[in-house]
């Protein structure tokens, strides 16, 4: 039974991912760290020896996890409820999140982080479903303040190049469509979040990107809404932050409502 200063590995793991999930702080040392260097989806390390240094700067409720869930996690969440922050534990800490079989993101398959340690991606201008889908998964599930540059198409390789930026849904790289999967597709399986929930979003997702509306009975929805947005904004940004409530409303009946329908009116009585 957890304290009130801590929160469980199954109740955290219904958070994770929703727009009001707390900043999750990684602050497991480096031995411990290296030993299984994978990350819980959104969270970001930090270095608990300096807690007074970053503690200032977070912004909203936080959980803090260690390796066990005892002294590190236990005193950098006391430091940042010294400063006003709320703060708890992660009972049990990355040993409980790992122990309990849910998603974890392998820390090789990030980019590079900026000055701000934020990873960069850029990808072409005017997206309507991967370049908005992908970006949604990265800032729910990956990085939480992660940076999207959209650029015209002919430019991405190179924008890419001098800004250290990881390129996304173009031709011939890493990050986009393999085969009959789309790019969104390829960074739930990279990215080790392939739940089932997440993998139900993703044939929507490739179905509306690949001209498919037989994979799923949700793809036209989606592809209306998708090409509903690129009308309505001018600027890509804007377009995005839109959309994150789109694919955020898509998740949540994946994970919790397929099973609901609408039942009014009342059918009437012969």
């Amino acid at each position: 039974m957890p304290s009130f200063l801590e929160i469980t590995s199954d109740k955290l793991n219904r958070i994770v991912g929703t727009p009001n999930a707390p900043m999750i702080i990684d602050v497991r040392n480096d031995e411990d760290f290296a030993a299984d260097p994978r990350l819980i989806p959104g969270s970001v390390r930090r270095d608990y020896r300096n807690v007074t240094e970053w503690a200032e700067g977070l912004d909203g409720p936080c959980v803090v996890l260690c390796q066990k869930g005892q002294k590190l996690g236990h005193g950098v969440a006391a430091h940042l409820r010294a400063v006003g922050k709320a703060a708890e534990v992660l009972e049990g800490g990355f040993e409980a999140w790992r122990a309990s079989k849910v998603a974890l993101v392998p820390e090789e398959k990030l980019p590079p982080r900026d000055s701000h340690g934020r990873t960069v991606w850029v990808t072409r201008s005017r997206p309507k479903i991967d370049r908005i889908a992908c970006p949604w998964l990265i800032r729910r599930f990956v990085d939480p303040s992660a940076v999207f540059l959209f650029v015209p198409a002919a430019e991405v390789a190179a924008v890419a190049d001098r800004f250290n930026a990881a390129p996304f849904d173009i031709e011939d790289i890493f990050w986009s469509h393999r085969g009959e999967l789309c790019t969104f597709d390829v960074m739930v399986e990279e990215f080790g979040l392939g739940t089932e929930p997440m993998l139900r979003l993703a044939t929507i997702v490739r179905g509306a990107d690949t001209s498919r509306p037989e994979l799923a009975l949700e793809v036209p929805g989606l592809l209306a809404a998708s090409l509903g947005l690129s009308r309505m904004f001018n600027d890509d940004l804007e377009q995005l932050n839109a959309g994150m409530t789109v694919y955020d409303a898509f998740y949540r009946w994946c994970r919790d409502a397929t099973e609901e329908t609408h039942n009014w009116p009342n059918p009437r009585k012969a």
